[in-house]
């Protein structure tokens, strides 16, 4: 889902939803999001650092929050037999990418 939103300080902002899933032993390479990026656990549990903060690990119904443009530094699948599926929330001005690599 995706939603435009106001103008906020002159600024086209976009909300969006997605469904994501990691196979069992998957991950992510380190990148960075330009918007406000919320990330809630449906399903497994997800392996997250941010910046050079602890390696945390989130279970269903659990979330966190990544800070504009902040290093996601580790981002995997906890498991190597079942997949962890989760929901990200994302506010952040229209026409941007989602993800940029981790520079």
């Amino acid at each position: 889902m995706t939603q435009d939103l106001p103008r906020m300080d002159g600024q086209e902002m976009v909300a969006s939803v997605t469904e994501l899933e990691y196979a069992p032993g998957g991950s992510s390479e380190a990148h960075r999001h330009p918007g406000h990026t919320f990330v809630y656990v449906l399903e497994g549990a997800l392996i997250a650092k941010i910046d050079e903060g602890p390696e945390k690990t989130y279970h269903p119904g659990q979330m966190f929050y990544e800070p504009p443009m902040h290093l996601h530094a580790v981002s995997r699948n906890a498991s190597e037999t079942a997949p962890a599926k989760f929901l990200v929330f994302r506010i952040a001005e229209k026409g941007k990418p989602g993800t940029v690599p981790a520079k």
